[in-house]
């Protein structure tokens, strides 16, 4: 059969197969029915696609040598960091920009009423601000990265914890959506952790506070929640979370937001792969989580926490039953 052939029956067959006007009207009653809901909106998200290689960019200025691909024979860098951080922080202006305009429609919106101008100078000034803090965030990247320098003897060199740990992309995502939750653009900074959730396996809300010196090591299955707090030099392996408790009811739900729910892991702590510690509990300074845990209870400092031992019995010739 010919290829124009197959396109004559993939046309005959797609106009009259799929009921295409019939689902367009039933799909058409959706959105009208959304509308008219209390989450009506017609502005525009941030564009994922857009913040993916705002980020990409962001990375190569923050670590031109060693993450941008381009060479610097002539010791150009600082001319490179600079045109690039001009174009990426002018596109970054746009994305804030949607996501207040977004909010503006919403009553209860801190923006709502504000002139589309006011929105605008507003998503500078988050932007201008953004912008001081990338420095305070290099250094916060270098002690993440010396730190799984130090706590892995598979590592050969920072350069290859900076290329290929998908911790430590997780974390650069984490650091930068962070400064700009901070800053008002909460939904900018949800869509960025998003993108490191889809890209590694880690997923670390941005309004999470994890201080220097912070190292996931494989990390795939690492869930860190909203209001988690993390110290200093603390380790977490695969699949840990630092969950809140499950809610009861959605009025039980909406009393919880906003409030600290998530657990506080003190300085020095390691937490081994599968521990799962709940709720706003404490565990402190110096302690050791061991693999596959479950705590929904504070830990003293310098504990050490470990699954209780099996109790293996031996039962021969029909002993037991």
């Amino acid at each position: 059969m010919s290829s124009l052939r197959r396109t004559l029956d993939f046309r005959s067959v797609s106009d009259h197969t799929w009921n295409v006007d019939e689902v367009v009207s039933e799909l058409r009653k959706l959105r009208d029915q959304f509308e008219m809901s209390e989450f009506r909106n017609h502005g525009k998200l941030p564009n994922r696609r857009q913040l993916t290689s705002i980020l990409e960019r962001l990375s190569s200025a923050l670590f031109p040598v060693r993450l941008s691909a381009r060479d610097f024979p002539n010791g150009n860098v600082d001319y490179f960091v600079g045109h690039t951080l001009d174009i990426v922080l002018t596109e970054l202006v746009e994305e804030v920009n949607r996501e207040l305009l977004f909010l503006s429609e919403y009553q209860s919106s801190e923006h709502y009423q504000a002139s589309v101008e006011d929105l605008r100078q507003k998503s500078v000034q988050i932007v201008r601000e953004f912008a001081a803090k990338l420095p305070g965030i290099r250094a916060l990247l270098e002690s993440d990265i010396q730190a799984a320098f130090d706590g892995d003897p598979a590592a050969t060199c920072s350069d290859e914890i900076l290329a290929c740990y998908p911790g430590t992309t997780a974390i650069i995502h984490y650091r930068v959506a962070h400064a700009l939750y901070s800053l008002g653009a909460p939904l900018v900074a949800r869509i960025i952790s998003e993108i490191a959730h889809s890209l590694t396996g880690i997923d670390i809300h941005p309004g999470a506070t994890i201080q220097e010196r912070f190292f996931i090591d494989h990390g795939t299955g690492v869930v860190i929640g909203e209001t988690a707090k993390i110290g200093r030099n603390v380790r977490l392996y695969q699949a840990v979370t630092l969950g809140a408790k499950r809610f009861m009811s959605s009025e039980e739900m909406k009393r919880q937001k906003g409030i600290d729910r998530h657990p506080i892991v003190e300085d020095n702590v390691v937490i081994y792969a599968g521990a799962t510690i709940l709720g706003r509990v404490t565990i402190g300074a110096g302690s050791i989580i061991g693999g596959n845990v479950w705590l929904t209870t504070s830990v003293a400092p310098g504990s050490n926490i470990s699954q209780a031992k099996v109790r293996h019995e031996s039962f021969d010739e029909g002993l037991g039953i």
